[in-house]
């Protein structure tokens, strides 16, 4: 069943733990999301990038995701959308069917941001519709959203607590060292826990996200390589990093990245070693799969499992 996700933050909040917010990009994806949340009795983000807007359609992914409502009524289903570059995005998503919506006004200043978010929780609230902003900004690529090294900030807990006050959003994605992509870390893994606590105590009753927080699951990237890719180096957050933040606050960790390392090592494999198959649903059967594995052990690392 497609719902908010204020009522599934603030029991996530009072018990700590967070709800998985995947990225979908297409049929196979949101199935084997909603085979593993189904598998360990969870509620689910389902979210949608610009990039994904633009690959599928936004009426392909609307219908596949009320498709996924209708199929499996006894989930709670949060259907949202991830970095709203604008005011005009947001209300054609919010128009459209969404659940929740972000708007990220992270690439403007201090003010700037706060008067586009506000817009949009105005609109939004008035549709039943809640609204998740950004205050710092995430370093790394992921779909259109692109801050080279070194343009990145960390939250500040004093603005944090003005900017949710004057803008009346419903949750805050914070900035405490996680970035985009595949390569997260140059050296050893490193999260601002003292500025997420700091935080979570301004704004205790606000639910938090953390964008960027992959772990890069390092046995995909292994089998990609030894099928042929070139994924290099990479490095993400590690799950127990994930799973003490859940600790202060954060309800909401977006995973994208872990989908599309599982997805693409099973067609690798798969194609490598069936070279004489021509059915394109063996390899996508197999990337099905692999994002059903990969979220039920996502599950088990944020706590939500058998919390519906």
């Amino acid at each position: 069943m497609l719902t908010t996700s204020k009522e599934l933050f603030k029991k996530a909040l009072v018990e700590k733990y967070a709800i998985g917010a995947f990225n979908v990009n297409n049929l196979e994806i949101i199935q084997g999301i909603m085979q593993g949340v189904e598998a360990k009795n969870a509620p689910v983000i389902l979210q949608v990038s610009a990039g994904a807007r633009k690959y599928a359609g936004p009426v392909f992914l609307r219908k596949l995701i009320e498709g996924a409502a209708e199929l499996y009524p006894n989930i709670p289903i949060v259907f949202h959308l991830d970095h709203g570059e604008d005011f005009e995005i947001c209300k054609d998503c919010i128009d459209s069917g969404f659940t929740s919506v972000m708007i990220d006004g992270s690439k403007y200043d201090f003010e700037k941001n706060i008067e586009v978010t506000k817009q949009v929780v105005d609109y939004a609230h008035e549709k039943g519709v809640v609204v998740e902003a950004e205050l710092g900004k995430l370093e790394g690529v992921e779909d259109d959203v692109k801050v080279e090294a070194g343009e990145g900030s960390y939250t500040d807990p004093d603005q944090a607590a003005e900017f949710v006050e004057r803008t009346g959003c419903d949750s805050l994605a914070v900035a405490i060292g996680t970035s985009h992509g595949a390569y997260k870390f140059s050296g050893e893994p490193k999260l601002d826990f003292d500025r997420l606590k700091q935080i979570h105590a301004k704004i205790p009753n606000t639910p938090l996200v953390l964008h960027g927080a992959s772990s890069v699951l390092q046995n995909f990237v292994e089998e990609i390589n030894n099928y042929g890719g070139e994924v290099k180096g990479s490095r993400g957050v590690p799950e127990e990093m994930i799973a003490e933040a859940t600790k202060y606050g954060v309800t909401k960790v977006n995973i994208d990245t872990d989908i599309r390392l599982g997805f693409t090592a099973a067609i690798r494999k798969n194609l490598t070693d069936k070279p004489e198959n021509f059915d394109p649903r063996k390899p996508l059967g197999a990337a099905r799969e692999a994002v059903q594995k990969m979220v039920e052990q996502k599950i088990d690392v944020l706590g939500c499992g058998g919390r519906i």
